[in-house]
């Protein structure tokens, strides 16, 4: 098992050339207040390990240093323009959930405090703050730990075909946003090529790292979502589905990457939920929706998205911050 966070490095096709770290969108938030995207880090000569689609990831010392970006992904592509604030909201929500769930599972942050960094980060401040979190390394799995309590997505497509998700039965007669039985574990492979991670049964997953590691990662896995699923519906949420990452370090299984975010997981509102089609998402729903409408190929380069756009997905995203956390967040 490679001793490296991996969540977050996949290669994928972002930025034209020539695009700037910072963005500048400015008054369509009714002001004049300036806001601004980071769709880059730079760290000067703190060694950079690799760029995701939204996270960049750097050595610092024994640790890593994950950065949350701006940027904004869809169809597999890195789209020109970023969503203001977007990385600080992930990183807090993020935070959040690694609080939420210390008694089920440990995690890999060390802090997510600036002025507890190293010393060569404080110059960095600037693009660190609220959207950075120094963590352990870890020796990660090589699959995404998936559970679903309701039918949608890549699941939804599957069951409609066999009336299986990743090899397990469901009854007959469910529909697109169907509530499950009882919550399950559909663990997916990872992908480094930047192409769709693809769903396997249980048993590739014993195969992949062995059947005790197997069975825990099932447990966790299971008891994360239903503790997060107990919690989004006191919030008024349905909590869809969600992956998470998991890695080993000297405190054995360890929780990493992103969690429960509104990119690594579907939330409804529970209020709007009804089951037939597609529901309505806390994630960037608006932008998938704007790039059908404009008809986009899907293939780079990925055009940039207009003002309104970029106005609504960011007011998402903090709302579902708001809701799940009861806080409110400067960005």
């Amino acid at each position: 098992m490679a001793w490296l966070f991996a969540g977050c490095v996949r290669p994928v096709a972002y930025f034209t050339q020539g695009l700037s770290k910072w963005v500048i969108l400015s008054s369509f938030w009714g002001h004049n207040a300036v806001k601004q995207a980071l769709l880059s880090s730079n760290l000067g000569s703190i060694p950079l390990i690799g760029r995701g689609k939204v996270r960049d990831l750097y050595a610092v010392e024994d640790k890593l240093l994950l950065v949350a970006t701006d940027r904004i992904s869809a169809f597999d592509h890195v789209l020109a323009t970023g969503i203001p604030g977007k990385g600080k909201i992930l990183t807090q929500i993020s935070l959040f959930w690694f609080e939420l769930m210390e008694s089920i599972v440990p995690n890999h942050l060390v802090t997510a405090d600036v002025r507890q960094f190293p010393a060569s980060l404080h110059p960095f401040s600037d693009q660190l703050e609220g959207r950075s979190m120094l963590v352990k390394r870890a020796g990660m799995f090589p699959i995404e730990c998936v559970a679903r309590g309701y039918l949608a997505g890549s699941g939804w497509k599957e069951y409609q075909a066999s009336h299986t998700v990743c090899g397990i039965h469901l009854p007959e007669g469910l529909q697109d946003g169907s509530r499950l039985p009882e919550p399950i574990f559909t663990p997916a492979t990872k992908s480094q090529d930047g192409a769709h991670d693809e769903n396997i049964a249980f048993a590739q997953v014993q195969s992949l790292v062995g059947a005790g590691a197997a069975a825990e990662l099932r447990r966790l896995t299971l008891e994360i979502y239903s503790r997060a699923s107990r919690h989004a519906e006191e919030r008024g949420l349905i909590l869809a589905d969600t992956k998470f990452e998991f890695g080993t370090t000297d405190a054995g299984i360890v929780l990493a990457d992103e969690v429960l975010t509104p990119d690594s997981s579907r939330f409804w509102d529970a209020a709007a939920w009804a089951p037939g089609g597609a529901q309505p998402s806390f994630d960037k729903q608006y932008v998938r929706d704007y790039l059908e409408q404009i008809r986009w190929n899907k293939e780079a380069p990925a055009p940039s998205l207009p003002p309104e756009v970029v106005e609504q997905t960011q007011a998402k995203y903090l709302e579902a911050y708001r809701r799940l956390t009861g806080r409110s967040l400067d960005i």
